[in-house]
């Protein structure tokens, strides 16, 4: 189907999802970072003049436009599935499965975690951490590229494990050859301790977890400006002239807003504290029945049910998502166990991603 006439705010009133996937969109300018395009103009997606034309390039609509030949206003085309959840003025969006995918992203921050599947709706995310190379975390990661180049959308962004940045070049190359379509993007490599800046408010950190593979773990820290405690006393016209005269009179604090722990048992999870304080926290609990050991669980990489409840004071977030379950399991197997051994689900802070 192809859109006559797309006004993009009236759309995006109608359908939240084509709210969060425009505001996953990249700017056509760097440093750009808001939710709206820099203009309010209708553009003509069929039979466009060439003003009209030059207006929707400079606002960066058109791989909008592009992407919405697919969809109408009304509906998204629903290729895989994917949960939605709204905390605290942030979307978490996703699917994780062990041993099947795993997808998340978080639209008003503009990144997405994992690419063992890509849902139509994430491709307008330009920004991917990638926490390890089993394949149910990174086996879409050729087809995303592609996509974006078919829509003619700028090459992604996607950070992974320095040792996975040889092996996906060469994948993707092949690729290339089997496609006959260039493979554009840039991988960059992450290290333990490393920060990725994504705008002047928010950072990811970097850590290291512990799994079968070299994998990773990430938290979002909201970054705030406050007054340092010794010029608290002062006015606000002294603290404004020693601003004047060149005097650092704040420092930089930061706020853990989300944290995402990847595949890792509960090594990886102690080692960093901010992992229990970050106001959401996406988690694995790949296994939740007695019978299976958690010292075997552990040696492979992986969270029992066991080991939260071990932690259970530990836990500071607003909100934790319990993912990446063990296809052992039917979901309502899952389900009476959770609720025999954590019925008051930490507070009802606790949500299974089922």
């Amino acid at each position: 189907m192809f859109l006559s006439v797309l006004s993009v705010s009236s759309c995006s009133n109608k359908n939240p999802q084509i709210s969060k996937l425009f505001l996953s969109l990249p700017s056509r300018k760097r440093g750009h970072h808001s939710g709206e395009p820099p203009c309010g103009k209708r553009v003509h997606a069929a039979g466009a003049t060439r003003e009209s034309s030059a207006v929707a390039v400079n606002c960066g609509i058109l791989p909008l436009v592009r992407l919405l030949a697919f969809a109408n206003c009304r509906s998204m085309l629903d290729n895989m599935p994917v949960k939605t959840l709204v905390h605290n003025n942030l979307t978490v969006e996703g699917y994780s499965r062990a041993a099947v995918q795993t997808y998340w992203r978080v639209p008003e921050l503009k990144i997405g975690f994992d690419l063992g599947g890509q849902p139509w709706s994430f491709m307008g995310t330009a920004t991917w951490f990638v926490s390890h190379g089993h394949l149910d975390h990174i086996a879409a990661l050729p087809v995303y590229i592609a996509r974006r180049r078919m829509m003619k959308m700028e090459p992604p962004v996607i950070y992974l494990p320095e040792v996975a940045i040889d092996p996906v070049q060469r994948i993707l190359r092949q690729f290339t050859r089997l496609d006959r379509g260039r493979m554009p993007c840039e991988l960059l490599p992450l290290q333990a301790g490393g920060e990725i800046e994504l705008s002047r408010e928010h950072v990811v950190t970097v850590h290291d977890t512990q799994h079968t593979v070299p994998s990773f773990g990430f938290i979002v820290w909201e970054r705030r400006r406050k007054l340092k405690p010794e010029y608290g006393h002062l006015a606000g016209e002294q603290i404004r002239d020693l601003r004047l005269g060149g005097t650092e009179v704040t420092a930089e604090t930061r706020v853990p807003l989300f944290a995402y722990l990847g595949d890792s048992n509960p090594v990886g999870l102690d080692r960093h504290a901010a992992f229990f304080d970050a106001t959401i926290l996406v988690m694995e609990i790949t296994f939740v029945h007695k019978s299976h050991r958690k010292e075997k669980i552990h040696k492979f990489g992986h969270i029992h049910l066991d080991d939260v409840i071990e932690r259970r004071e530990r836990f500071k977030n607003e909100l934790i998502i319990a993912s990446h379950f063990s296809t052992r399991y039917h979901d309502d197997r899952i389900r009476r166990i959770v609720d025999k051994q954590l019925p008051d689900m930490l507070d009802g802070r606790l949500q299974l991603w089922l």
